[in-house]
């Protein structure tokens, strides 16, 4: 039954809940059925082991419990063995064959079948040796390695669950009468006001309408210092609220909200497949012919060779197990899994799993200028007097006349007297002079903030204290006039983030050329690339531009990552190697980008370069793991070394490949020790 608010679209996070949860619960249900099976099994083995043949003359106690009775009672404990711990295997082995597909499960499902059959023959009349305990060890073996790997694979995917688990159920939303109710989340529509106490988790993606605090975003973004939220700024759902109560608007709901998109972004990552994995899988069907094909020919060589079909069996039987390639299989997913879910955790969400396996090959990286490595607004640089004026005076004079324009020059003078403490007056008679600033009385006396321009034009000297003292390029310069003469000038450019440098400093250490493209003007792209000694730069590059000048740098037979805002960039994005959108925000949505950077902060660069090179090296590692060992293996699988007496037996090799398949899971899981976060600039 749906209630009458339950429409498809509003129930994104629900949704997303519902089908970890699910998951969740199913991937529990058949860890436990393994864990289940494993413990069945192993009691029943010793006392299969007890009154195997075999196994009482090797210890040299057959005559104190053999009995021709024991082999009645070895073949009902092994069929219990065989029907309950092994029927994963051979539900295995018919799905695989009716796919027409042979892998793993058929190589383990023919391995215990076909001595199930054997030695149940013998039991009935055939003449031979039971190897029951050998089919018992086996299955033992196999499903305690099942059971381990599919710990591993839980514990990898557990990020998913717990982004999901960052939304409360209920909100305290406003009514009209200024109350409070908590209702649940699926009753919330875009607009409401939702009061956040201190504390409390956001429920809902939002925007500050009503006071101010700071959030922990640490679980969202990776970030470990609390974000400030006043009036007017994007809160994503999940954060904890700091210290203050404030009152925010639902701007998403649903499958629009920021954690919806990220728990889809994540799951699509972990569910695609990377150019590894397809070759990984290739690799295991091609093992599982070598295996059949192998273990044919070992059971045809020793019946040619005269030997017992007993042994031959064993041997045939020994080979298929120890090919089995079911840690090929694994290989490549858990360092997906791991991968994906370590950049999650540090707001680094990829789209694209192909390009994020090349980026280990990048060679050069392109920053676009404005919002990236710069913050993208202005800020006063400088301030300079002229004769018989202080600093203090000039600013506040100049933001008394710019505190009535919305120019975001006036609004960087204004903000700076403001973090000064300056008291600033309200000016009469503002007006634009368009194209060249503003003007206006303050305290009584005509101002006017003009560009240089404006002086030129009406034949106005600065001084020589002022024209010295300004900068020779890259900056934006506003005089200031009171009373028809200049008495001060302030100096803003777009200034370069703090981070920025950091940034460059770590990806120069990785062997990387760092470039800028940029819109802007020549000088204004010089002082940013000498600031930060970027090793090229591009200015003046129109939009529409950007992505030739991409393909201009590929041509020199470099590969390239862009890293851009993922709107003006998207053709640069798209054309370059590995394209990186920073900056998303609450907008997780950017197509043009193979890897989104929640943060606008061009370091996490450096972390999804880290994150690649070492998630490549685990698979390669791991690849070896996996099949590495056949090359000695498979050779004494098949009995090589048997007339030196070096026999490998099937419950040997089971063994030999669990522990490979075991390495390979445990290998994966040191990915979480990779350190992400950017090196130190020295001093």
């Amino acid at each position: 039954m749906h209630g009458p608010h339950d429409h498809p679209m509003m129930h994104g996070a629900r949704r997303a809940r519902g089908r970890s949860g699910h998951a969740g619960a199913h991937s529990a249900r058949m860890i436990e059925d393994f864990r289940r099976r494993f413990l069945v099994s192993l009691v029943i083995t010793f006392p299969v082991l007890a009154l195997s043949p075999m196994i009482q003359g090797f210890l040299g106690i057959s005559e104190l419990i053999g009995d021709p009775a024991d082999l009645w009672v070895l073949f009902v404990l092994s069929s219990v063995i065989y029907f309950y711990g092994g029927s994963p295997f051979l539900r295995g082995l018919v799905d695989e064959l009716k796919d027409r597909q042979p892998a793993m499960m058929t190589l383990i499902g023919l391995a215990i079948t076909v001595a199930y059959v054997y030695s149940t023959a013998v039991v009935f009349g055939l003449p031979g040796m039971v190897f029951y305990w050998e089919l018992a060890t086996l299955i033992d073996v196999m499903l305690l390695g099942h059971w381990l790997e599919m710990r591993s694979v839980t514990r990898a995917s557990s990020a998913l669950e717990e982004l999901v688990k960052l939304m409360p159920s209920r909100a305290g939303r406003m009514r009209k009468d200024g109350g409070i109710e908590e209702v649940p989340m699926d009753d919330l529509r875009e607009g409401d006001l939702v009061l956040v106490k201190p504390g409390e988790k956001v429920p809902i993606d939002g925007i500050v309408v009503e006071g101010r605090t700071t959030v922990d975003e640490s679980m969202i973004t990776g970030e470990s210092r609390p974000a400030e939220k006043k009036e007017g700024d994007d809160v994503i759902g999940g954060v904890i609220n700091g210290e203050s109560a404030v009152v925010m608007k639902v701007t998403r709901t649903g499958e629009n909200t920021y954690l919806s998109q990220v728990i889809d972004m994540v799951r699509r990552a972990q569910e695609s497949k990377s150019r590894a994995q397809v070759l990984s899988d290739r690799a295991a069907f091609w093992l599982t012919v070598i295996s059949l094909s192998v273990g044919s020919v070992t059971l045809v060589t020793w019946l040619a060779l005269g030997s017992e079909f007993v042994f031959a069996l064993a041997r045939m039987v020994t080979v298929m197990v120890i090919t089995c390639p079911h840690a090929l299989g694994l290989a490549v997913p858990l360092v997906v899994a791991v991968s994906t879910t370590l950049a999650a955790r540090n707001g680094l969400l990829i789209n694209n799993r192909f390009a994020f396996e090349r980026a280990r090959d990048i060679d050069a990286i392109v920053f676009d200028k404005t919002g990236t490595l710069t913050l993208g607004r202005f800020a006063v640089v400088n301030i300079i007097p002229g004769n018989g004026w202080s600093t203090e005076e000039v600013l506040r004079i100049a933001a008394s006349l710019e505190s009535r324009s919305e120019h975001p020059i006036a609004r960087a003078i204004v903000e700076t007297a403001g973090e000064r403490r300056l008291e600033i007056s309200a000016p009469s008679g503002f007006s634009i002079i368009p194209g060249q600033g503003a003007r206006g009385e303050v305290d009584g006396d005509q101002v006017l903030a003009v560009s240089p321009g404006y002086l030129k034009d009406n034949g106005l000297d600065p001084g020589p204290k002022i024209h010295d003292a300004l900068s020779a390029e890259g900056r934006t310069t506003v005089f200031l006039i009171k009373d028809g003469r200049v008495i001060g000038a302030v100096e803003l450019a777009d200034t370069v983030r703090p981070e920025s440098r950091e940034a460059v400093h770590g990806l120069r250490l990785m062997g990387l050329k760092i470039m800028m493209l940029t819109g802007d003007a020549e000088p204004v792209a010089r002082v940013v690339a000498r600031d930060l000694e970027l090793d090229e730069y591009y200015a003046e590059v129109l939009p529409h531009r950007k992505e030739q000048k991409i393909r201009d740098i590929q041509a020199k037979g470099l590969h390239v990552a862009m890293v851009g805002d993922g709107v003006n960039d998207a053709p640069a994005l798209a054309a370059s190697d590995l394209g990186i959108a920073i900056g998303a925000g609450t907008d997780v949505a950017v197509e043009s980008g193979d890897i989104v950077l929640v943060r606008s902060d061009p370091r996490d660069v450096y972390g999804i370069l880290k994150l690649a090179r070492a998630s490549y090296s685990k698979m390669l590692q791991n690849l070896f793991w996996a099949t590495g060992y056949n090359v000695i293996a498979i050779p004494l699988a098949a009995g090589v070394l048997a007339p030196w007496g070096l026999v490998l037996p099937p419950a040997v090799g089971a063994l030999v490949m669990s522990v490979s398949t075991i390495i390979v899971a445990i290998n994966a899981q040191f990915l979480w020790r990779v350190k992400m976060q950017f090196p130190e600039v020295a001093a």
